[in-house]
């Protein structure tokens, strides 16, 4: 691709962000939808500040609280910084939602009636590098015989403009049929806190249409679990901090009670 065609400009974040490359922990944070930029050559997709700041634009909070349980845990942790409205890093190439031109009730005007090419610029240059550095990094712990778990860390808004009803979820904990680290954790969780725990809720993995779980984890014996964390609970730096300070002691707890680390 020559310079004239790329879509990211010098001055744009690279197509993914790395902390603790080094980190011990046999836990590697993921999280698709950490970010909330936009490669300066597509302006705002033609959406105004309150749009890009809802949950259509990124996992609000999520990039604060993973970033802390990585330096708590030591663990390694790759995140994309772009907004999932430009391409979403969690869905398949040309599959529905992928570069979404309506999203939970808003039109995307800079989405529209995209050319294929377009497309497929903004897989090469946001998506694959990014989902190719998890690759790269589970291959790398792999040859070194490390026992890994990856968690891949989401949030959700706590009510759909589609669907008003609120969701009464303060967590959700989500697999699809490798629940060696989701039961665990879900056992944790009950066993040792308050929480209103969704399991599979309020979504679910789509091996069809998601792509870092069935790229990645399931059926490729890596232990995984995905966590949705109701985002009116880590809108602030109080509610980051205080589930960052939850999560630290209780993640490390799913993973030994999984018992991958005596595999």
């Amino acid at each position: 691709m020559n310079t004239q065609t790329r879509l990211l400009r010098i001055a744009d974040p690279q197509a993914y962000g790395i902390e603790n490359p080094n980190g011990a922990s046999a836990i590697l944070f993921v999280a698709d939808h950490a970010g909330r930029a936009i490669p300066q050559r597509l302006g705002t997709l033609e959406l105004d500040e309150t749009e890009l700041s809802r949950h259509i634009g990124y996992d609000i909070g999520i990039h604060a609280v993973t970033t802390e349980l990585a330096r708590n845990l030591d663990a390694t942790y790759i995140f994309q910084p772009y907004s999932r409205l430009v391409i979403d890093c969690n869905r398949q190439p040309r599959k529905p939602q992928s570069v979404a031109e309506k999203s939970d009730g808003t039109v995307v005007p800079g989405n529209a009636a995209l050319a294929l090419n377009q497309i497929v610029t903004r897989e090469d240059e946001i998506l694959r590098p990014y989902q190719d550095q998890i690759g790269k990094e589970l291959r790398r712990r792999l040859a070194a015989g490390r026992p890994t778990a990856l968690f891949a860390m989401h949030s959700c808004t706590d009510r759909l403009r589609s669907d008003p009803r609120p969701r009464p979820w303060d967590i959700g904990v989500i697999a699809h049929k490798d629940w060696r680290i989701g039961n665990a954790l879900v056992d944790v969780l009950r066993a040792e806190t308050s929480l209103r725990v969704g399991v599979n809720e309020p979504y679910f993995v789509d091996m069809d249409m998601d792509y870092t779980v069935p790229m990645h984890a399931e059926g490729k014996n890596i232990p995984y679990v995905e966590i949705e964390i109701r985002q009116d609970l880590i809108g602030d730096a109080t509610g980051q901090r205080q589930w960052a300070g939850r999560l630290t002691d209780l993640f490390p707890k799913a993973v030994e009670r999984s018992g991958i680390l005596a595999t």
